[in-house]
C-alpha cells in the first residue's frame, strides 16, 4: 500500500505542476472585498452600465477591473449583435485600435533589452528612407510649402508621438491621399506594413521633430521597424515575445475562423440611435479582420482582442513586467516608459510615456485617479487604465463609433474608485 502511494507522487506532482501553470496563466477572480473593494459600490457600476444598454446608448459592453493582482470585477453589458440577439460574452473579441500601441511599443524596448537597437537612435539607421524627412509649413494664403525636417527623427520620437508624422490629414494632406495613405485603418491593405510606411517616408510630416505631440503614423512605422531589426513578421515576434509568454491566446491581427463568432459587431451613434456600421466599411466599419487580404500587420491600430487578454498585459506591466513566471521586460524599463517624456503638456496634468498617457498632476487633470497613472484608448470607444499607487487595472471594451456624447468613459472611472474601501 505504502510503495503503491509513493509511486503515485510523481504523478501526482506534474498534476499539481499542471494544475498550478494553468492558474498562473489566469487573473484569478476573487471576492471583491478581498482587494479593498466594495462589492456593493461595484453594483452602481453594473446598474449605470445597464441603463446605457437600455436607453439604447450601447450596444453591448465588458469591463473589467483588477486590483492587488486579483480581478475585482468582470462583468458583460448588452449585445454582441442586436440584431441576431447575441449576448455580449466576457470572452467577446474586440477591435482595440489604437490600444495596440502600447504592445508595441513594450515590443520596441524588448529590442533595446536584447542589444539590437537604442531608442535613441535614428530610424534610418535602420530604414534609410527615413534619415531625412520633410515637413510641411504652412502660408499665409492657404498654401504650404515643404522643407527639410531639421535633424532625423528617432525611435524615441515615435514613441512619443513627437516625430510630426499625422494620420495624413492636416496640412499637405492631398499629397497624403494622393498616396493613398490616411486614417488609421489598415486591415483592407494588400500590401505588406513595410512597403506602406517606407511610402510614408517620402511624404511631409506635420511639424518638426520634438516641435509638438503629433498623433498619427508613429506606432506604424515602429511596427515596421520591429520587422526590419528582428527579422520576423511583427505578428510572429509580438506572439514570441509578448503574447505567448503572458498567455494572451485571444489576441490577433486577424481573427480565426473558429474564432469569428466572438467578434463583437461594430455599431455606429446617428440621430436615429444605434446603427449597424457597414460591413467591411473604413475606419467606420466592420473592417477586414475575418475576411480580407491578412498581409498588412498594423503596428498602430491592428490588434483584435478580450478584456482578459488586455488586461494580463496591463498586469504585466504593474507588475514591474512580470506575468504567468516570465519575464517580458525590465523594471526600469518599465519605469521609462510610464514616465512622462514631453517637454509640454499633453493635455492640464498630462503627459505623454513610450506608447502610454501619463497623470503627472492630478488636480490639474481634474479627474479621480493617481499620478503615475498609464492609459490610451481605441478608436472604436474603447479605454484602459493602470494606477500603480492603487496597484488597480481597468479594462473596458465597447464597439461604438462615432461614440457621439456618450459619457461612459468617465462614469466608469467614477464608479470604480467610488468602490475603494481601504
Amino acid at each position: 500500500m505504502k510503495t503503491k502511494h509513493f509511486n503515485n507522487l510523481p504523478l501526482l506532482a506534474i498534476a499539481f505542476f499542471i494544475h498550478i501553470n494553468l492558474f498562473a496563466q489566469q487573473l484569478q477572480k476573487v471576492p471583491s472585498e478581498e482587494v479593498g473593494m466594495s462589492s456593493e459600490r461595484l453594483n452602481v457600476l453594473t446598474e449605470t452600465f445597464q441603463d446605457y444598454v437600455d436607453d439604447g446608448k450601447l450596444s453591448g459592453a465588458v469591463a473589467l477591473v483588477a486590483r492587488k493582482g486579483k480581478v475585482a470585477y468582470f462583468e458583460s453589458f448588452g449585445k454582441s449583435d442586436m440584431e441576431k440577439n447575441v449576448p455580449m460574452a466576457k470572452n467577446s473579441i474586440f477591435r482595440i485600435a489604437s490600444q495596440t500601441k502600447a504592445i508595441v511599443s513594450v515590443g520596441v524596448m524588448i529590442l533595446q533589452e536584447q542589444g539590437k537597437l537604442l531608442i535613441t537612435d535614428p530610424v534610418g539607421k535602420y530604414m534609410p528612407a527615413f534619415m531625412k524627412t520633410k515637413v510641411a509649413v504652412a502660408k499665409e494664403d492657404g498654401s504650404y510649402e515643404v522643407v527639410d525636417a531639421d535633424r532625423p527623427i528617432t525611435i524615441r520620437d515615435l514613441l512619443t508621438h513627437t516625430s510630426g508624422v499625422a494620420y495624413g490629414g492636416g496640412i499637405a494632406k492631398d499629397l497624403w491621399e494622393e498616396a493613398n495613405i490616411q486614417g488609421w485603418y489598415f486591415a483592407d491593405r494588400d500590401e505588406p506594413i513595410q512597403a506602406t510606411v517606407n511610402r510614408m517616408a517620402a511624404l511631409p510630416f506635420e511639424s518638426q521633430p520634438r516641435e509638438k505631440f503629433v498623433y498619427g503614423y508613429n506606432t506604424d512605422i515602429l511596427g515596421a521597424l520591429i520587422e526590419v531589426v528582428s527579422g520576423e513578421p511583427l505578428d510572429v515576434f509580438l506572439k514570441k515575445n509578448i503574447l505567448d509568454p503572458i498567455g494572451m491566446t485571444d489576441t490577433h491581427f486577424y481573427l480565426p475562423q473558429d474564432k469569428k463568432e466572438r467578434l463583437a459587431t461594430v455599431y455606429s451613434v446617428t440621430e436615429n440611435g444605434l446603427e449597424r456600421a457597414p460591413n467591411p466599411g473604413g475606419m467606420v466599419g466592420q473592417g477586414a479582420y475575418v475576411d480580407g487580404p491578412r498581409k498588412s500587420f498594423s503596428g498602430g491600430a491592428g490588434f483584435l482582442s478580450t478584456a482578459m487578454d488586455y488586461a494580463k498585459f496591463l498586469q504585466m506591466m504593474l507588475n514591474n513586467g512580470e506575468f504567468n513566471g516570465n519575464r517580458i521586460i525590465s523594471r526600469k524599463t518599465v519605469e521609462l516608459m510610464t514616465t512622462n517624456h514631453l517637454p509640454f503638456p499633453l493635455n492640464e496634468g498630462q503627459g505623454f510615456g513610450l506608447g502610454f498617457s501619463t497623470v503627472d498632476d492630478l488636480g490639474l487633470r481634474g479627474t479621480l485617479g493617481s499620478e503615475g497613472e498609464f492609459a490610451w484608448g481605441g478608436a472604436y470607444h474603447s479605454t484602459y487604465w493602470a494606477d500603480p499607487k492603487e496597484d488597480m487595472l481597468v479594462v473596458y471594451f465597447t464597439q461604438l463609433i462615432p461614440a457621439g456624447n456618450i459619457d461612459d468613459h468617465g462614469k466608469l472611472r467614477a464608479l470604480v474608485y467610488q468602490a475603494i474601501t481601504d
